[in-house]
């Protein structure tokens, strides 16, 4: 009987069966879908993030990062992380890298999805295999969170995401929050001749539109899309708890509250990595208490910026009082590193 069987082969997933290979555990990982996964994101990686991905021996490569810029028309603030970088990287190239470092490690990755969970006093089968243990990390809208019953009800308005890239040199080496009344766009510097640009907001309005919203980035976008529109959302989603059973959930899969930090692939490595620390410690019960704690600065930080730019007036005061306090927008940011 294997040690670990992670549903979902995303970053969040590989995370988990790297760090269970890591910690003497026998990983198996369940993804229907092949090799690399792409997905709607930011695609920008805080330093801790870069710091935690190779300290698994993931290595990655992209384009540095120096910082976090907010624009608002002509008004900017921004800040320079502390002591390390981040790293601008395409979704697939991050995923191809853990995929080949997963199976360096000996962790099996089999085709296929997780439906029915069954669980006994010691066990729990899915999809065929029976393990000790099972990490959910099937994403965002999780089925495995779902079939448990550990969603709680949506919130009416909820946040959407919308990324496509586009074959332009960068012309910075942040990442750009770049603010409207309806939302916000972040572009990320991923190579020498491309750029993301993903668009938040609570409309359903398709991508274009979305960013008509932002006339000073549009200008800056002089080269052709490369790629096509990708989505993801509703954003926020809540959970009862983070454990039941024998079954952990990580990464997105653990609630998400939304991209606007862009902590992702971050508190991915990290939760995971805390779920195989209490399974490996035969302490399951105490992954709940350290995954608050591991999410707390984030979740107290977006829940605040969220609740700012709910109202259009106040969302147009965010970039004028971190450019008029530069110190307070540092530290928001070096918070986040």
């Amino acid at each position: 009987m294997i040690d670990v069987l992670v549903a979902g082969g995303g970053p969040a997933g590989l995370a988990a069966a790297i760090h269970a290979a890591l910690a003497g555990l026998e990983a198996v990982v369940v993804e229907p879908r092949t090799t690399p996964v792409d997905k709607a994101c930011g695609e920008g990686v805080m330093p801790g993030g870069v710091a935690a991905l190779r300290a698994l021996g993931v290595e990655v490569t992209g384009r540095e990062l120096r910082g976090i810029r907010y624009v608002d028309g002509t008004t900017r603030a921004e800040a320079s992380f502390r002591d390390r970088s981040g790293l601008g990287i395409r979704r697939t190239t991050l995923h191809s890298a853990l995929h080949r470092r997963a199976l360096d490690l000996g962790v099996r990755i089999l085709p296929g999805k997780v439906g029915e969970v069954r669980q006994s006093a010691d066990t729990v089968t899915a999809a065929g295999t029976t393990a000790r243990w099972l990490i959910a990390a099937d994403g965002l809208h999780s089925p495995v969170r779902r079939g448990l019953g550990l969603d709680l009800p949506a919130r009416p308005h909820g946040r959407y995401g919308l990324r496509r890239h586009y074959r332009v040199e960068p012309w910075t080496d942040y990442v750009e929050v770049h603010w409207s009344r309806h939302g916000e766009a972040y572009v990320t510097p991923i190579g020498h001749d491309l750029v993301g640009v993903a668009v938040l907001s609570r409309s359903r309005r398709g991508y274009d539109a979305h960013l008509a919203d932002f006339p000073t980035l549009t200008a800056s976008l002089r080269g052709p899309a490369a790629t096509e529109v990708r989505g993801a959302g509703p954003l926020r989603q809540r959970v009862r708890h983070r454990t039941v059973g024998r079954v952990l959930l990580v990464g997105d899969a653990a609630g998400y509250v939304d991209a606007l930090t862009g902590e992702g692939i971050a508190l991915a490595v990290a939760t995971a990595g805390a779920a195989v620390r209490c399974l490996a410690a035969g302490q399951p019960a105490a992954y709940e208490r350290a995954w608050t704690r591991l999410t707390r600065r984030h979740r107290l930080l977006t829940g605040a910026l969220l609740a700012a730019s709910r109202r259009p007036g106040t969302a147009r005061l965010i970039v004028p009082a971190a450019s008029r306090m530069p110190p307070v927008f540092s530290a928001a940011v070096h918070a986040l590193q």
